[in-house]
């Protein structure tokens, strides 16, 4: 039977308030599923759909708990009263290689709010089965619901794209939700130095509870610089035989101009003859194009190369840092600073814009 929601909505018009609507959700349709929501992450990469133009209203989120109250005839796995949480990343090959469809919402007055693939900023949500993951009924219901974007982008960057091992150089721009899990990733895998980069002296010191060595302020000094003064190689040098320094891998958890090009310069120079240069890696969502300099690239055999989603597989992943979080690897507890209500959500995206939020914030619903 159909399912009554509320629903944060950003209107199609540029700068009106996002708006809590009350919807009514329809059965789910052969490959869908019906949740109803714990709580759910409030993700920065959404303040860039709300400033962007678009074509219609947008519904928005895409982390979060919550426990199933109605399948499609074709689900599979899932059954009401599962526990599960929501993410936006097919959870498994064969869900990947099914093309699904885009969400969308029914508004009262006759319009469409549509999301690429799920919405999270509801009292409830419908989902396709690929987005929807079984989890063990006695998670934290509030703490977890980060896990299906900025544990899994973070953590996911540094354990499965870059596969950082014990020993290697690290630092990471960012210190917060996405930047946080991948300090925390980094720590666990006995990366050392892990040096983290912001421009808040306060956030670098919380990014030493999860495992940073080091903090770096950029407002205050020049990162790049300040991370080779931290990582000099004795007895190595370049092919230009000057010593080489810099990190192993560079982890950008912002996206912005400036320290996409960052993570590239704070990379070391390979061996010359006897090994491979560092590497940059892009997390954050990209909102402009760059240009690198390629004779530093090639010379130093430096790579540069992305990560979606921390090129993580939800089926396995989320049950994995579900683990961390039970053995003491990821404090998502200490993670999750702010938590507001689905009324609350015009402030809760205040605070996010303008630097409030030190780690990760959540809606909860009742």
């Amino acid at each position: 039977m159909p399912t009554d929601a509320r629903v944060v909505v950003v209107p199609q018009e540029q700068n009106q308030p996002l708006e809590v609507v009350d919807v009514t959700l329809p059965d789910p349709a052969p490959h869908q599923v019906v949740v109803r929501q714990f709580a759910s992450g409030i993700c920065h990469s959404q303040l860039h759909v709300i400033h962007n133009p678009r074509q219609a209203p947008v519904v928005l989120g895409h982390e979060s708990t919550g426990e199933v109250v109605a399948v499609g005839t074709s689900v599979a796995g899932l059954q009401p009263g599962d526990t599960v949480m929501v993410t936006w990343v097919p959870k498994d090959q064969t869900q990947a290689r099914r093309q699904g469809g885009i969400a969308s919402v029914d508004l009262h007055d006759g319009r469409t709010a549509t999301s690429s693939n799920v919405f999270t900023w509801a009292t409830h949500t419908i989902a396709d089965e690929m987005y929807v993951v079984k989890v063990p009924s006695d998670i934290d219901r509030e703490a977890s619901s980060i896990i299906g974007c900025a544990v899994i982008t973070g953590a996911g960057a540094v354990l499965h794209t870059a596969k950082v091992q014990s020993g290697d150089s690290v630092a990471i721009i960012g210190a917060g939700g996405v930047g946080l899990s991948a300090v925390a990733a980094a720590a666990h895998l006995g990366a050392d130095p892990i040096i983290a980069v912001d421009l808040d002296d306060d956030k670098l010191d919380f990014a030493k509870k999860f495992g940073a060595t080091h903090g770096v302020n950029a407002s205050q000094v020049d990162p790049v610089a300040a991370v080779r003064d931290l990582t000099e190689i004795a007895n190595q040098f370049d092919v230009l035989r000057r010593p080489i320094a810099g990190v192993d891998y560079a982890f950008d958890c912002i996206g912005h101009a400036a320290t996409m090009r960052q993570i590239s310069e704070m990379t070391r120079s390979g061996e010359f003859g006897q090994s491979k240069g560092g590497t940059a890696v892009l997390v954050g969502v990209p909102q402009t194009p760059i240009e690198l300099d390629s004779r530093y690239m090639f010379m130093g055999e430096r790579s540069y190369i992305c990560s979606l989603g921390g090129s993580c597989a939800p089926g396995e992943d989320l049950p994995r840092f579900i683990d961390w979080h039970r053995q003491g690897i990821l404090d998502l507890d200490a993670l999750v600073t702010q938590r507001y209500s689905i009324d609350d959500i015009g402030r809760a995206v205040d605070d996010l814009e303008n630097g409030r939020v030190a780690g990760r914030s959540i809606l909860v619903f009742d």
